[in-house]
């Protein structure tokens, strides 16, 4: 898919801030620091429409993307920050909670994980409450560009199988740097918008 006005809409803290024109929302999971501006940066072939951070835990609000007024990316605050305070961890998690149960757009959740790492505890618990929302869900296994090429489809599969052993969800390798993955991303993605 080529997104030729990819637009930051609005940073929401709140329901009411939403977006209202009922256009899908594709939405990032993942925790502090996996990559998901990158991985929206990427997919649109922009450098800077997500703002990118040196610093994890930086998102604390829900920013909407608008994409040619077709669909909207929508970027979760990333969880599992250690630095952040227990407060702020647990407004944190009302955000992503509350707009997963409001939220009437929601086409599809992409779950970002860290490639090189098996699932922390946090991955797990989040992976477990997507589960259960019923919402459709892929997995990306990001940052595919700091292990061996040929060690991907490998580690790929081991991350399936610690989260997923009845693998009837979508895993796909991710890297902002190689963009040799983008075509299948985006094919799944496709899948749930048209």
């Amino acid at each position: 898919m080529i997104i030729k006005n990819p637009e930051f809409k609005i940073s929401a803290v709140n329901p009411k801030q939403y977006p209202q024109d009922n256009l899908p929302q594709i939405v990032l999971v993942g925790k502090s620091n996996v990559g998901k501006s990158s991985f929206i940066n990427t997919l649109v072939c922009r450098k800077k429409l997500a703002r990118t951070s040196s610093e994890p835990g930086k998102t604390r609000q829900i920013n909407f993307y608008n994409m040619d007024n077709k669909f909207y990316f929508v970027d979760l605050p990333g969880y599992g920050y250690s630095k952040m305070s227990k407060k702020e961890q647990e407004k944190v998690g009302h955000f992503i909670e509350e707009y997963l149960q409001v939220s009437k757009n929601i086409s599809l959740i992409i779950f970002l994980i860290d490639i090189r790492h098996k699932p922390t505890e946090n991955d797990k618990l989040m992976y477990d409450y997507i589960f259960k929302t019923n919402l459709p869900c892929i997995v990306i296994a990001n940052k595919a560009d700091k292990i061996a090429i040929t060690k991907v489809d490998d580690c790929v599969k081991d991350l399936q199988e610690d989260l997923n052993s009845l693998k009837d969800i979508t895993f796909l390798p991710f890297s902002s740097e190689r963009k040799i993955y983008s075509d299948k991303v985006w094919e799944a993605i496709e899948n749930y918008l048209f």
